[in-house]
C-alpha cells in the first residue's frame, strides 16, 4: 500500500512541518507519494526540502506536481523538477522550463555536493545579488561580500559536515502583505545528511554535555561556534551568518533531527529561540531572511 504525504497549499519552514510528521511515522523504506497537487506557494525551503525528503528515503517516492499551471511553470524555472525527476518517480506531467526575463529567482535549486560547486555558485549569483540588494533592499554595495559570505559558508557546512551533497536556493520576495511590510531576500541550503547531533558528537563539546540531543547539539554548533573539527579557526562560518544576518535586521533558523532555533529573531517577526520534540527529519535545514533596509528615524 502507498502511503500519500499531502504537501499544503502553501509550503514554508513552518508549513513543511506538516509534511514532516506525515512522513516521520512511516519506515524508511514505506512506498510513498508525495502530493503536491494542490499546492499554490512555495518557497526556496520548501523546494530545497521536498528534494531532501526524497533523498531521506530507502525507497524511490512517487510525486503528484502542482496541478496549477502558474505554479508548476514556477517549479518549472527554479529548476526544482530538474532534479526532482532524478529523486521521485512523477504521476503527473511537468512544464518544460521557459525564460521567465527579469526573475526574482537570484539562484535556482542547485546542487551543492563539492568545494568547486560552492565556488560556482557564488560567482554565479554575485552580479544579481548585488543589483537586487542595492536596488530593491537599499543595502550599501558591501552587504553584498557579506551576502557572497554567508551564502558561501552555508553551502560549505554542507560539504564539510553533511556526508552528502544537499540543495540551495535563492529568491526575492515582495512581503509587503506580510508583517516584515517590506521587501526580502531569502536564503535556503538543506540536506539530508547526518545532521548536528551526529556530526559533532565527536567533539570536546560532547563530552562535556550532560545532556546531549538535537536541540543541544543545534546550540553548540551554531550558538557556540563548534565544530566536529579541532583545527582552530574551526567554527567560525555560522557565527559569521549570524553577525550578517543581525547586522541587516534579518532572520536566521536552523533545523537538524528534532529541533529547530532560530538564533536571531527580529522585531517583525514572532517566531521562538528554540522548538524541541519535532518529527525526525533527516540532515539539516538552514534559512535566512534579509529585509529590505528601513532608513534609521
Amino acid at each position: 500500500m502507498t502511503a500519500v504525504i499531502t504537501v499544503p497549499a502553501s509550503l514554508d519552514e513552518s508549513n513543511f512541518e506538516s509534511v514532516v510528521e506525515q512522513l516521520a511515522p512511516l519506515p524508511a523504506d514505506a512506498k510513498i507519494l508525495v502530493d503536491a497537487r494542490h499546492c499554490r506557494f512555495a518557497t526556496p525551503y520548501g523546494l530545497t526540502a521536498l528534494l531532501c525528503l526524497a533523498q531521506s528515503r530507502a525507497e524511490r517516492p512517487d510525486f503528484a506536481p502542482p496541478e496549477d499551471d502558474s505554479t508548476a511553470s514556477y517549479w518549472a524555472r527554479s529548476s526544482f523538477f530538474r532534479y526532482a525527476e532524478e529523486l521521485y518517480t512523477m504521476r503527473g506531467a511537468t512544464p518544460r522550463p521557459r525564460a521567465s526575463g527579469d526573475s526574482d529567482v537570484l539562484l535556482e535549486v542547485t546542487p551543492v555536493a563539492k568545494s568547486e560547486d560552492v565556488h560556482a555558485i557564488v560567482g554565479r549569483i554575485q552580479d544579481k545579488a548585488t543589483q537586487i540588494l542595492t536596488t530593491k533592499l537599499d543595502l550599501e554595495p558591501r552587504a553584498t561580500m557579506g551576502f557572497a559570505m554567508t551564502l558561501s559558508e552555508a553551502c560549505s557546512n554542507i560539504i564539510e559536515h553533511a556526508g552528502r551533497g544537499g540543495w540551495v536556493m535563492v529568491q526575492r520576495y515582495n512581503w509587503s502583505k506580510r508583517r516584515v511590510g517590506r521587501d526580502v531576500v531569502q536564503i535556503a541550503v538543506c540536506d539530508a545528511g547526518i545532521g548536528f547531533r551526529r556530526s559533532l558528537e565527536q567533539s570536546r563539546a560532547r563530552a562535556l554535555s550532560e545532556r546531549w540531543d538535537d536541540a543541544i547539539a543545534l546550540e553548540t554548533g551554531v550558538m557556540q561556534g563548534v565544530s566536529r573539527f579541532g583545527d582552530p579557526g574551526r567554527g567560525q562560518g555560522l557565527k559569521g551568518i549570524r553577525g550578517y544576518v543581525h547586522r541587516f535586521d534579518g532572520k536566521l533558523t536552523v533545523r537538524s533531527g528534532t529541533a529547530r532555533i532560530a538564533p536571531i529573531i527580529p522585531e517583525w517577526d514572532e517566531d521562538v529561540p528554540r522548538r524541541d520534540d519535532l518529527a525526525p527529519f533527516a540532515g539539516t535545514q538552514l534559512q535566512v531572511i534579509i529585509p529590505k533596509r528601513v532608513p534609521a528615524p
